[in-house]
Order: C-alpha cells, then structure tokens, then sequence
C-alpha cells in the first residue's frame, strides 16, 4: 500500500512545506534549534566532502601505481636494450636479436603502463562535487525559507 503523501525533504524532517508555528517557542529556543541544524548540516557536508576525496585519492593511487609500473618496466628495458647492444656489438648472433626483441617487449609493457597511468591521472577531480551541489542545494532552500 503506497502513501499519497510527497516524499520528505532529509533536511527538514517531516515539516517539509509547512511553516511550524513558533509563536510559542522563545527566541532561545529557535536560536538554539537553527544552530543544532547548522551544525548537523556542516557534519554531513564535511562527511560527503572527506567521502568524495577518499574516491579521488584511490583514483590517484591506481595512477601513481601505473607510473610506479611503468618507471620499473622502462629501467628493465634500458636493461635489456643494453644488454642486447653488448651482445650485438660483441659478436654479431642470433641470441642478441632475442635479447633486443624482449627489450623492445619491456618497452611496450611500459608506454602500455603509461597510457594506463595517463588515463586514471585523468579521471582524477580534485572538487567535490556532490558537495558543492548540495551546498547549493541547501542555500537555495535557506534562501527560498526567508521569503
């Protein structure tokens, strides 16, 4: 059985819509109301911002990993590059080829490593942007509550 009622606004309890009537409650009490709200409204910005930069930061993470892996792919082809001019330069055989071969193998691990890296480093938003759109959010309902 469904209610024919509006879904509630989060922010404002069950009085979405409605203006309570405070004719009896003292200054004190409506100061010390709208601070209470101010405060948990602050605490759930806070907790949507830190969750929002939590995300950004394993974003970053895979991508300075990919770069970390790319770093070690490339030193391990310089390796193998080296080692395959050595044996060229030595004595011209077969086995130098497979040595340059599998240098030029580590080699494209690493530019597919940086590609990768490239990419998430580009996936990373620095702004939280949940947070801002609710911040907006709850500044045009303080501004639509004053009229």
């Amino acid at each position: 059985m469904s209610s024919a009622l509006p879904p509630e606004d989060p922010r404002v309890g069950t009085d979405a819509g409605r203006r309570p009537d405070v004719s009896d409650l003292s200054v004190g009490s409506i100061v010390t109301d709208v601070a209470h709200d101010l405060s948990t409204l602050v605490r759930q910005e806070i907790e949507l911002a830190k969750a929002e930069v939590k995300q950004e930061a394993v974003k970053a993470g895979k991508a300075g990993g990919a770069f970390g892996g790319a770093g070690v792919a490339a030193w391990l082809g310089a390796l193998f590059l080296t080692l395959a001019l050595t044996y060229l330069l030595d004595e011209i055989m077969p086995r130098g080829l497979a040595v340059l071969i599998v240098a030029i193998l580590w080699l494209a691990v690493a530019a597919g490593l940086a590609v990768y890296g490239r990419n998430k480093a580009r996936e990373i938003n620095p702004v939280p942007e949940r947070t801002v759109e609710t911040v907006k959010e709850d500044v045009q309902w303080v501004q639509n509550r004053k009229t």
